[in-house]
């Protein structure tokens, strides 16, 4: 793995616009618009590494999904903050039929540097973000700047063939809505869900849009609709489940949720069960099953125990985003816990390549390693100012 710096094409920008990636600079607080595509240096691997880091992926995924079976028979949902009964039913009972509900991707966050062994650093289960640039403009970079190479990079393959395959599980009759924010000022959110959708369309399947916000309350049948009060029996959103579960409508949400089985009105993808993994404290789950694992770092719930004094520790909380919320505390710090539920997870400073911080985003689609997206900042938390840059296969 290194980093090699390299002269932009001309005219990028305009390039990657056209390829989806709307937002291709960020405001940063200072109000200077700087490149959230970053093309002026990328990541080379090499195909032992990627091969090796496609193991680690897949057996991570295994061993998430383990995790949420021992939450789930074990009922220990109060771990994660899910304590309503009925968002804890709901959960459950999506968990038990998950073979009925189609479940398309995530990203796993990684520290890796290339001499050692990848370490998680949480896993995005139910809203992962950032799958435009991973799937196609840096596959269109690749292919202009490196011909012939090779890129950590089947995303778009493995969408197209998980929706075809996933078809059977939905409703017949009724089109699949894609639903993103208004609110998102960026685009992001919209132009992930509008990817989505066009690799459901190449998928063969009947396809609609809606504002997330427009999605309508029919008193008279009960059912969620669209502006044209036609039912919307299945959609897909990148709003999280535990807003979801919270916000003005969530009893008519958990009222009629299609769980597998056709037993209520609207299936929505992700599945309520991706509840169980895009959570932090599946990382301390994950540490109490696994111990010592070589792919995992100690991480607690109560508080950060032994990891103040000897490696310090980073704390994270439950439902944080972006690197929203998260703290670090260098070793020998007197120890924190926070009134907010968080896990205590071992300080490991994210790899710096040119004084540059690095994370690996590796995609899972249809439980299958699929692709690689990394992302740079100038601190050791990832946050919404960090950017994005290619990689290749040399």
């Amino acid at each position: 793995m290194e980093r090699h710096t390299i002269e932009p094409r001309p005219g990028w920008q305009q390039t990657v616009e056209e390829q989806g990636l709307v937002y291709p600079l960020t405001r940063h607080p200072d109000g200077v618009l700087r490149p959230y595509w970053d093309e002026s240096a990328y990541y080379s691997f090499t195909l032992t590494e990627v091969e090796a880091l496609e193991e680690v992926v897949e057996e991570l995924h295994r061993m998430c999904l383990a995790a949420a079976e021992h939450l789930v028979s074990e009922i220990r949902l109060a771990d994660l903050g899910i304590t309503d009964p009925r968002v804890a039913e709901a959960v459950t009972e999506a968990w038990h039929r998950r073979a009925e509900l189609p479940s398309v991707y995530g990203r796993f966050d990684l520290h890796y540097d290339g001499t050692g062994p990848a370490k998680l650093l949480e896993y995005n289960a139910d809203t992962p973000t950032s799958l435009v640039e991973a799937a196609s403009p840096q596959w269109f970079w690749m292919e202009e700047r490196f011909p012939g190479a090779d890129q950590w990079n089947s995303l778009h393959e493995r969408l197209v063939d998980a929706w075809r395959k996933q078809a059977p599980l939905l409703p017949p009759g009724s089109p699949l809505y894609f639903a993103h924010s208004i609110a998102d000022e960026l685009g992001e959110d919209l132009m992930t869900v509008a990817y989505l959708k066009e690799t459901a369309e190449q998928a063969g399947l009947d396809t609609a849009w809606i504002p997330m916000e427009d999605i309508g309350w029919d008193r008279l049948s009960g059912r969620f609709v669209d502006h044209q009060l036609r039912f919307i029996r299945s959609c897909f959103k990148l709003y999280p489940w535990e807003w979801l579960t919270t916000d003005r409508f969530a009893g008519q949400v958990l009222d009629t949720l299609d769980n597998g089985g056709g037993t209520g009105s609207t299936l929505w993808i992700e599945p309520a069960w991706k509840m169980l993994l895009s959570n932090k404290a599946l990382l301390a789950i994950l540490w109490e099953l696994y111990p010592g694992h070589p792919n995992l770092l100690p991480a607690h719930l109560d508080g950060p125990r032994e990891l103040a004094s000897t490696t310090g520790y980073v704390a994270k909380p439950l439902l944080g985003r972006e690197g929203a919320g998260v703290t670090v505390h260098e070793p020998g710090a007197a120890p924190v816990v926070r009134e907010e539920p968080c896990c205590y997870q071992e300080l490991a400073p994210l790899p710096a390549f040119d004084g540059n911080h690095v994370v690996l985003g590796a995609w899972v689609v249809d439980n299958e390693s699929a692709g690689l997206g990394i992302r740079e900042s100038s601190g050791l938390i990832t946050d919404e100012y960090a950017r994005f840059l290619p990689h290749v296969i040399l």
